[in-house]
């Protein structure tokens, strides 16, 4: 598949943001959103079949994404890009003309454990599609309120926690993660790339 983003990334290696293929990546991605650490990913207990024809729902969609984003040539994350207005989240906060939705899975860290800064250099090259090549002025993220793991790292991203109409968090249900309260926050371009 065609590589839709590449990034070199001085001292971390070569990112590429490609379109997912819901097909031939399904045992990968299968694997990732199974693990117990992905369960605010909403799809543990889902067959391969089911995680692939997910994917290839989506991709028949025009409003969200699905991509595979590679380092140095291994699979490194899951991204998925969408238009607020057309999702669950677009009612819980008022939506600006170029926001994009975003939600991110990390591939399991390797036989080494977690890097510090991978995931940093990771969210630089993601941003950058996101933000420049997609040309957004914000990304707004929901990872769930218990997954402060995920919202610390946002926050260190320079995602700044949300305001919603009536609250910084919101209830976004849905068939896999039927209980999901929500973290909002959100990441403008001009903060991402000064000047």
């Amino acid at each position: 598949m065609t590589d839709l983003h590449v990034q070199h990334i001085e001292g971390y290696g070569t990112v590429r943001v490609r379109p997912l293929d819901p097909e031939g990546d399904a045992d990968l991605v299968h694997a990732w959103v199974s693990d117990e650490r992905a369960a605010f990913w909403g799809m543990n207990g889902l067959t391969r079949a089911q995680v692939a024809e997910i994917y290839t729902h989506m991709a028949t969609l025009g409003t969200h994404q699905a991509h595979l984003v590679t380092k140095d040539g291994e699979p490194a994350a899951l991204l998925q890009t969408y238009e607020p207005s057309a999702d669950r989240v677009g009612e819980c906060y008022e939506v600006r003309p170029g926001d994009l939705g975003v939600h991110l899975l990390l591939a399991p860290a390797g036989p080494d454990g977690p890097r510090p800064g991978w995931t940093s250099a990771l969210l630089t090259a993601i941003t950058s599609y996101a933000l420049l090549v997609l040309d957004r002025r914000r990304t707004v993220v929901d990872p769930d309120v218990r997954n402060t793991k995920a919202i610390a790292r946002f926050e260190r991203q320079g995602f700044r926690r949300g305001p919603t109409v009536v609250l910084p968090e919101v209830d976004l249900p849905d068939v896999y993660l039927p209980e999901k309260r929500a973290q909002l926050a959100f990441l403008d371009r001009a903060v991402a790339f000064p000047g």
